[in-house]
């Protein structure tokens, strides 16, 4: 930030940092794409969604996504009214199946045709899907010519998780548009849109625009991004991340009364938690969200500058309240 802050660029994006970023985005992904560089990630969300569809289409997410649960309804007022669909499937990951469901429960004119199928990774709960669990998804989605978004918040630890290069996890697997998550991974600031099918990225820029998203000084949202990039910190800081969750994990579970609700394949711990603990966790300083969106589960989420002393602090906390 301090050095993109020197001298003078030209505004809009048609900056050199927003140039460097975007170019670095796609040799991490080994292909020739457009990048766009949004403030946050309902915007990277609804604005990618929303070129995917007409306002008579639908998308399709699992029923827990972001999408639907926390963006406000954001997805459907950028496209013009496009409704969302909710689907099932276990530990956060959408059943292939509920495609199919979905698709064909109705065919006629009065009905929101599916055109998107959105897909987050890693979920809502932490958990990742599989290289081949995404491509068995794309498989079904492009059967029924549906386009595949994937929220990628926390894209970074899911790759960590899979250990899988970067191409592998998106444009091999089907995927057409990535919304890829800088501050969740240490940034201030700043999401990038990824169009692997360039075809659908079309005047993309204009609705950045309308949306309130083109930055007249975008190279402090771009920027950044060279550094996270460059030399692999995007991937050190996810590491870590997942790192932590997995000692936050063994430290809490063995904990009488405390379960751990999801296979804990991220930066994310979801337990179950006596409400008397919670109340006690949180009256000695420790953030953390409880019952998002109706889930019983206390979400305990590990980041970039986590430190093990950290994680240890919590579990004893914990267990002195649990005692």
């Amino acid at each position: 930030m301090i050095e993109a802050n020197q001298g003078h660029e030209v505004s809009y994006g048609d900056d050199s940092w927003t140039e460097k970023a975007s170019n670095l985005i796609r040799e991490v992904f080994e292909t020739d794409c457009d990048v766009f560089f949004v403030f946050n990630g309902t915007s990277a969300n609804s604005l990618s969604l929303a070129s995917l569809c007409q306002s008579y289409h639908s998308i399709l997410c699992h029923e827990i996504a972001h999408v639907e649960s926390s963006e406000c309804g954001a997805p459907e007022f950028f496209a013009n009214g496009t409704k969302v669909l909710l689907l099932d499937g276990a530990n956060g990951k959408i059943d292939p199946k509920s495609i199919e469901r979905a698709v064909n429960k109705r065919t006629d004119i009065h009905y929101p045709k599916p055109r998107a199928l959105s897909l987050t990774q890693a979920t809502e709960v932490g958990t990742v899907y599989s290289v081949d669990e995404l491509r068995a998804l794309a498989d079904v989605a492009k059967h029924f010519q549906l386009r595949i978004q994937m929220d990628g918040a926390r894209f970074a630890n899911a790759m960590i998780s899979l250990g899988q290069t970067p191409k592998e996890v998106t444009w091999k697997a089907g995927v057409d548009v990535l919304c890829f998550g800088g501050t969740k991974n240490g940034l201030g600031v700043g999401e990038a849109v990824v169009f692997f099918n360039k075809d659908l990225a079309r005047e993309f820029d204009y609705r950045c625009k309308q949306g309130g998203q083109l930055a007249s000084k975008m190279r402090f949202l771009s920027a950044p991004w060279v550094g996270l990039l460059k030399d692999g910190a995007w991937l050190r800081h996810a590491k870590h991340a997942n790192a932590m969750a997995q000692r936050l994990e063994a430290a809490i579970s063995v904990i009488p009364k405390v379960t751990v609700s999801f296979p804990v394949q991220s930066n994310g711990v979801f337990a179950r938690i006596p409400e008397h603990v919670v109340d006690g966790l949180h009256q000695l300083g420790w953030k953390f969200y409880t019952h998002i969106g109706g889930w019983e589960e206390s979400r305990l989420m590990c980041s970039w500058d986590t430190t093990p002393e950290d994680v240890d602090s919590f579990a004893a906390d914990m267990r002195k309240l649990s005692a």
